[in-house]
């Protein structure tokens, strides 16, 4: 799927690294996460009916575990990929796994965002209505859900530019005044 391809990983990666060098989080930590966090879209390209971000923490589990690493690294890696997703229900309780979880949020916001969005529904054969409902439902929410301070400062532009694409297709569309 390409709205969640290894460019997508690649911008995660960058965002996270960036958030957590500034935030004090853990690096080896917050990097492996970012690394491995949609690795089941990729076992999976079809898409999946389960939660991509528990799928992925499993298959993160057993990467981790056949590389050698220690316990407490792989749990510290499986729960941020586990909270991450928008979707899982899973909050985010460690400082890395707030990282990666903004870091992949402020992926789905701004210019970025809005071309991922437009993908994602070609990619399942919908339209510029149903998209627009993604836009309500989550992508204009997620402002309000980043975590870091690092985050909201990147966020602040992306969101503003995200609600002004917002309201313009709607004006175009004849549904604002």
């Amino acid at each position: 799927m390409p709205s969640h391809d290894e460019s997508h990983v690649e911008r995660v990666k960058k965002l996270a690294e960036f958030i957590a060098v500034k935030e004090g989080a853990d690096l080896e930590i917050v990097m492996r996460s970012a690394e491995l966090h949609d690795i089941s879209r990729f076992h999976n390209p079809e898409g999946s009916t389960k939660n991509h971000a528990i799928e992925s923490a499993k298959i993160a589990r057993d990467v981790l575990a056949k590389e050698g690493c220690d316990e407490e690294f792989i749990e510290c890696v499986v729960h941020c990929i586990e909270s991450h997703s928008f979707s899982s229900g899973i909050h985010p309780k460690t400082l890395e796994a707030k990282v990666l979880s903004d870091a992949d949020k402020l992926d789905a916001i701004g210019a970025i965002g809005i071309a991922r969005a437009f993908m994602f529904s070609g990619e399942w054969g919908r339209g510029i209505e149903e998209t627009l409902r993604h836009f309500d439902e989550k992508l204009l929410k997620l402002y309000n859900m980043l975590h870091t301070k690092t985050a909201r400062e990147i966020g602040k532009e992306r969101h503003e530019f995200l609600k002004m694409f917002y309201h313009q297709i709607k004006k175009e569309l004849g549904k604002m005044s």
